[in-house]
């Protein structure tokens, strides 16, 4: 099965599902991310997966169009923008909305960098938890 994740930069959320489920369903499935409007991989989100034994420093931000022809079983927008905007994929590909917070919003206005690696690590930690859930809950909500 492959999935792409796509949120608007590429640079954290949609990061780290692809992090997680090379981590945690590889035997099952062949993650990728790409964004709306890619804008390189954010330093907190490789700390924060870092932290949780996964390293995405050598990921690279990119565009949902630089895939190619891959074909994906299904696409999980991250974000309001990427569902809104999500490019077409063939009529076999199904859609999936699963919003997350975003960390670099919600850090914007942290006093310490301790403070603004909190939502990164909430964040981590829920996208973490629907990964788990894969691939089982992707046939109850797909459109």
């Amino acid at each position: 099965m492959k999935i792409l994740f796509l949120c608007t930069g590429n640079s954290c959320r949609s990061q780290m599902a692809e992090a997680w489920t090379r981590h945690l369903k590889a035997d099952r499935i062949e993650a990728f991310s790409a964004g709306i409007a890619p804008r390189g991989v954010d330093p907190r989100a490789v700390r924060a997966m870092a932290e949780a034994g996964v390293d995405i420093a050598g990921q690279v931000s990119k565009d949902a169009a630089s895939l190619g022809d891959v074909e994906f079983d299904y696409v999980i927008t991250l974000c309001d923008n990427a569902h809104e905007t999500c490019p077409f994929f063939p009529a076999r590909t199904r859609r999936l909305h699963m919003g997350f917070d975003d960390p670099p919003k919600l850090a914007a206005g942290a006093a310490t960098e301790d403070e603004a690696m909190v939502h990164y690590r909430r964040v981590r930690d829920e996208i973490r938890r629907f990964v788990e859930t894969l691939p089982g809950s992707l046939e109850e909500n797909a459109q």
